[in-house]
């Protein structure tokens, strides 16, 4: 007894899924059917989903750029800027007051140095022109210590940096970074032991710094080296810094080193109120989060623009088939009529509208990834596939095939038999 039950069962299964697979089979034909029309449904959805994995793919490869160059420019830093100038109740642009000296960054490391503090190294940076022969640059121009080597991650990739004898004779020498490099001598050309003229002064080159890439507001390899004493004496004649950069014996303490240098620092200038501090301290971490922010913020731009093409892709699927519809009205008449009932009807037009997305959806996999490779090369990105992008594509193409698809398929099936016979 209980044998003939399953043999029932199982014939009813059998029965079912006969019935799906026919359903299906006349799903491809019907879409084979008019080969343009397909064509141009599964288009709108190719379009969106490429676009949804180009755009998440490079938000999220630019924040992964953003985030090796900084941890680039070296690890367990502090970074300590000016303040910015008041007029009333006018706050100017930070790094407007020149209130940090070398005296302040010989002081941190003298009192630090046995608590929390590797080495410092203090900065001045003014951006003018350097020119060699008839070739000539608008680049950065960075006064060292020697210490901004280890600090920085500075690796050599001709000659030597900047050393303390530099430093004390107030030599005029300059290590160039690779872009300065290239842009005056060329792609092949080892310039070291040539001259330079920066303000009109001489400087020999006695190093060429390996390339660490960069973009935006600071690129690593567009930039040249020199004495922070010949920098400020004879270069530019001024007695401030722009930065002094800060390496912290180890990752736990910077919150607190950070607080005492900030305190010692408010006793030098002889501030009470934190608040009314002329300079600030930011770590690595306070820059890494607030780039992260802004690519995330960027990376979600993008993705709301490529959802929108989706969307767009999915009114399309509507309207590819709500004409699918009227031009085979008598065949949904005649399929009714044969007794076809209304859930047949809904699941072939739905099955319809999933196999369209499927298609652009697969497609549109393919595509995105192909494009984003061309463009990752071009930008000289990482190429990172996002796979909850991938998987969000799929997903979404198969939401939209069953929403954008009710409504035809719905419509389909609430036709009259004789009416939609009669219908020319």
């Amino acid at each position: 007894m209980q044998n003939d039950k399953e043999k029932l069962k199982n014939k009813k299964i059998k029965k079912i899924l006969d019935a799906y697979l026919e359903i299906f089979s006349e799903s491809v034909f019907s879409l084979m059917a008019n080969k343009v029309r397909t064509g141009l449904a599964v288009l709108g959805i190719v379009i969106g989903i490429a676009s949804v994995i180009v755009m998440i793919s490079l938000g999220q490869a630019s924040q992964k750029t953003v985030e090796s160059q900084i941890k680039s420019l070296g690890a367990n830093l502090l970074t300590i800027m000016p303040g910015a100038t008041r007029t009333g109740n006018v706050r100017g642009a930070m790094g407007s007051v020149e209130s940090l000296t070398l005296d302040d960054a010989l002081a941190i490391k003298k009192e630090f140095s046995s608590t929390y503090v590797t080495d410092v190294s203090p900065e001045l940076s003014r951006r003018t022109q350097v020119i060699a022969g008839r070739n000539n640059t608008n680049t950065q121009i960075i006064g060292v210590y020697p210490s901004y080597q280890t600090l920085r991650n500075i690796q050599m990739e001709n000659g030597q940096f900047i050393s303390q004898f530099d430093l004390d004779a107030q030599r005029q020498v300059a290590v160039l970074g690779k872009q300065v490099a290239t842009d005056i001598f060329g792609e092949e050309s080892n310039p070291t032991g040539k001259i330079i003229r920066i303000n009109n002064k001489t400087f020999t080159i006695i190093g060429v710094t390996q390339s660490k890439g960069g973009t935006g507001f600071f690129n690593q390899d567009d930039v040249v080296y020199i004495p922070l004493t010949t920098a400020q004496k004879n270069i530019f004649g001024v007695n401030y810094l722009s930065s002094i950069a800060i390496g912290i014996k180890n990752e736990k303490l910077m919150n607190e080193a950070r607080d005492k240098i900030g305190y010692f620092l408010l006793a030098r200038h002889k501030i009470q109120d934190p608040y009314q501090a002329d300079f600030s301290i930011m770590s690595q971490n306070d820059i890494l989060q607030t780039a992260t922010s802004v690519t995330s913020t960027f990376t979600n731009l993008l993705s709301g623009i490529a959802a929108i093409s989706l969307l767009v892709g999915g009114i399309g699927i509507m309207n590819i088939m709500l004409i699918s519809v009227v031009e085979r009205t008598r065949e949904i008449g005649l399929r009714k009529a044969l007794g076809a009932k209304n859930k047949v009807v809904i699941t072939q037009f739905l099955i319809e509208a999933v196999i369209l997305t499927l298609m652009g959806g697969f497609l549109g996999i393919i595509f995105g990834v192909v494009i984003y490779f061309v463009l990752s090369s071009i930008l000289n990105f990482p190429f990172i596939i996002s796979f909850s992008a991938v998987f969000l594509a799929v997903a979404v193409s198969s939401i939209i095939g069953i929403i954008f698809g009710f409504y035809p398929a719905k419509k389909a099936a609430e036709l009259s038999p004789i009416e939609a016979l009669r219908y020319e």
